[in-house]
């Protein structure tokens, strides 16, 4: 038995793939000829808990053979992108019916196949649905206790304005293409600029330094891009701590729980920021990124015609792929200088509010989560963890 310990009032929000999961339970149900639940329990990977998650719709489809669930995502803030984005669910038999005891073989996990639909994102490398792994977990769960032994369920997930609303984020940024990405690692909603999150990444930023194992070092990451490009950089999971948006206040608790030494590893389009002393970075509140990158290129001394092309640029992305094709050396000196600027105007905010001997690291990606660019500090810290920059 799993114990249903909240309600749905009690959460600020969910993440999009429970709302993915709901709507395909939901239809799955009606599939198997079950009545339709507007309440779904859904079951999160890895807790002995089910959340009721409310699914607008379900209905089969007229040949019997199909059926769509409809939900409505609910992250708990009305200036996320997935606030109340519709969602289709679409279920049905695939003409060929897997059978374990004709073939011989084991089928356990063949059983559901995922695609994406209009409006969902796709890798534009090679075109696979843009998912994480916390999705493809909760939708197994919750669906496989629903299809008989030697049948292959295939579920299309449709996001009707996905791509109207994927033209507003950074998906292109990542190499997303066609709609939104169907991420998150957790079933609860984590506003990135809301104040209960910075008062949670705190108390873990305080867990880590009072560990035993604790050295002094800390690795801070922005985003789901950040964390997963560490991890592959091999720095140990311990030392990493997943940040949002609230990076000024969470420099200074580091320095007060006796950090040593911080880097910071983040995409180019959210660090930048931080040059421009803007230290939350949610992209409500302040932008201005071109604007930092043409002050940086004009106290470099930048060509003047060089300075107006990345005054005009539309991304700081672009700015850098045009900057580079022009000439590779002086779009190495205007990045070098960046992250070395974002390195000491971190340590001055820090300093506004502490006196202390913490050194802080930046270190930059690119939208294919190259490590390109780092400051002095930045460079000396990925040496210690035997790290290197990316080299063209």
């Amino acid at each position: 038995m799993f114990d249903i310990t909240h309600s749905s009032s009690d959460f600020s929000g969910l993440t999009l793939p429970v709302w993915v999961a709901a709507a395909a339970k939901a239809a799955t149900e009606l599939l198997m000829g079950k009545a339709f639940e507007q309440e779904q329990l859904i079951l999160v990977p890895d807790r002995d808990q089910r959340l009721p998650v409310l699914v607008t719709s379900a209905s089969l489809l007229a040949d019997g053979q199909q059926a769509i669930g409809i939900s409505h995502c609910h992250s708990g803030l009305a200036l996320d992108i997935t606030n109340g984005l519709e969602i289709w669910a679409c279920v049905r038999w695939q003409k060929q019916q897997l059978n374990a005891h004709k073939t011989g073989k084991d089928d356990s996990d063949q059983w559901l196949s995922l695609v994406g639909g209009n409006g969902v994102g796709k890798y534009d490398v090679n075109g696979e649905l843009c998912l994480s792994e916390f999705a493809k977990q909760i939708l197994k769960s919750n669906l496989r206790p629903l299809v008989p032994n030697g049948y292959l369920l295939e579920l299309e997930i449709i996001f009707p304005k996905g791509r109207e609303l994927a033209s507003r984020t950074s998906n292109k940024a990542f190499g997303v293409i066609d709609g939104l990405a169907l991420i998150g690692t957790q079933a609860e909603g984590q506003i990135s600029a809301s104040p209960k999150q910075l008062q949670n990444i705190i108390k873990e930023l305080k867990a880590r330094c009072v560990d035993q194992d604790f050295d002094g070092s800390l690795v801070l990451v922005i985003g789901e891009n950040g964390l997963d490009l560490a991890m592959r950089l091999g720095i140990p999971s311990k030392m990493i701590l997943k940040v949002g948006n609230w990076i000024g206040p969470l420099l200074v608790a580091a320095a007060e729980e006796g950090v040593k030494d911080l880097l910071l590893i983040g995409y180019h389009g959210k660090l930048i920021k931080l040059a421009g002393n803007i230290f939350h970075t949610h992209h409500h509140l302040a932008d201005g990124r071109i604007e930092i990158l043409t002050s940086i290129a004009v106290r470099e001394g930048l060509p003047l015609e060089i300075i107006v092309a990345l005054n005009q640029s539309k991304s700081v992305e672009s700015a850098f792929l045009d900057l580079q094709s022009k000439d590779r050396i002086l779009a190495e000196k205007l990045w070098q200088r960046l992250a070395t600027t974002i390195e000491q105007r971190s340590s001055s905010y820090v300093g506004r509010y502490r006196t202390c001997s913490m050194r802080i690291g930046a270190a930059m990606f690119d939208r294919q989560r190259r490590l390109l660019w780092a400051g002095p500090f930045g460079i000396d810290q990925l040496a210690f963890w035997r790290c290197t920059l990316d080299v063209e």
